[in-house]
């Protein structure tokens, strides 16, 4: 029998543990607003439980009963390496440390895309056409330290995400500049896949091809850097680096919405999208997404938008925590009670 969750035991501690930055917050009870709690970037603590004391330090309240975290990476087994960070997740070491009930474990973007139902007009930031149609099917994708992708489809009365590593599906050359700038792109074990470029470091990979291809050496080396001076347009490589950073972008998500064919729209999370709105309005990102032929008419009715409210993963997260009956969720393997 598939395991789930038909109520936790609060309160409940929520984390999104991404590559740079762990978020967390705690719900008291299912009526609570999230009780945000300090962020912890990775790099400065060696494991996730340095991590949850630190932000618990000076914190008064009961401690939580419940520990609902999404990693990004694979879950298998009882210890869950991170993607992109050295900390490596064992939810039994969490249980004997914090004395949680419960420990569940889901995928980063499997809670990207619990947000999605509750997100109203005033969170995103849509580009181009197309129509969201309610209950239907939905998908998220994320340029951040890495690329992640997760999809949510409506059964019955239910939401149910659908988590996956749509992230390292490979990326093509189409055009004649991609062609002479493919040769020169730092492949990662030989691919190039939609992480290789659409990724903060993919930022500076890219950057760097276009250099290569032009014959010049390249000036920056920090993706703050190359996103800076590629909006202000001051240079035309790190320019040039936005155009196609959006361009591939729109075609990732393109491929994504043919598999999926999400009527409810296609959502752009993580930190760049944001960061590189204007880019994103362009029109580069949009033309890519929908020139899929034959079924470029298709494409044009799906919405895209960026998602503009903040903490949106702890946000899918509590939803959850709140009403877990409104989602269809299989947690075996992924649930470790104390």
């Amino acid at each position: 029998m598939p395991e789930s969750l038909d109520s936790v035991s609060f309160p409940v501690l929520i984390g999104d543990i991404g590559g740079t930055n762990a978020r967390f917050a705690v719900i008291a009870d299912a009526t609570a607003p999230l009780e945000r709690l300090a962020d912890a970037r990775t790099a400065e603590y060696a494991t996730i439980e340095d991590a949850i004391e630190a932000v618990f330090a000076g914190r008064s309240g009961p401690r939580p009963k419940t520990a609902l975290l999404a990693v990004a990476g694979p879950i298998a087994g009882d210890e869950v390496d991170l993607t992109n960070c050295d900390w490596i997740v064992t939810p039994k070491r969490l249980i004997a440390l914090f004395q949680f009930d419960d420990v569940v474990l889901i995928n980063d973007f499997e809670a990207q895309a619990l947000a999605l139902p509750d997100l109203g007009p005033g969170d995103i930031d849509p580009i181009g056409g197309g129509s969201i149609q309610p209950d239907k099917t939905r998908v998220v994708v994320g340029p951040g330290t890495g690329l992640g992708a997760g999809a949510l489809v409506h059964g019955g009365n239910h939401w149910i995400p659908v988590p996956g590593e749509g992230g390292h599906i490979d990326l093509a050359p189409i055009t004649a500049r991609d062609f002479a700038i493919w040769p020169h792109i730092e492949t990662i074990d030989g691919r190039v896949s939609g992480e290789t470029l659409l990724c903060g470091s993919g930022i500076v990979r890219l950057y760097k091809a276009i250099c290569a291809t032009d014959g010049v050496r390249p000036a920056h080396y920090e993706p703050a850097e190359v996103t800076a001076h590629g909006l202000s347009g001051a240079d035309r490589q790190t320019k040039e680096t936005l155009e196609l950073f959006a361009a591939y972008l729109g075609q990732h998500a393109g491929n994504l919405a043919l598999i999926f064919m999400p009527r409810g729209g296609v959502y752009l999370a993580g930190g760049i999208p944001t960061k590189i709105a204007p880019a994103l309005h362009t029109g580069a990102f949009r033309k890519a997404f929908i020139e899929k032929a034959p079924h470029e008419a298709l494409l044009d009715t799906f919405v895209t938008a960026i998602i503009t409210k903040p903490d949106a993963a702890l946000s899918g997260i509590a939803a959850f925590a709140r009403r877990p009956d409104r989602f269809e969720m299989d947690l075996t393997g992924r649930r470790w009670r104390g």
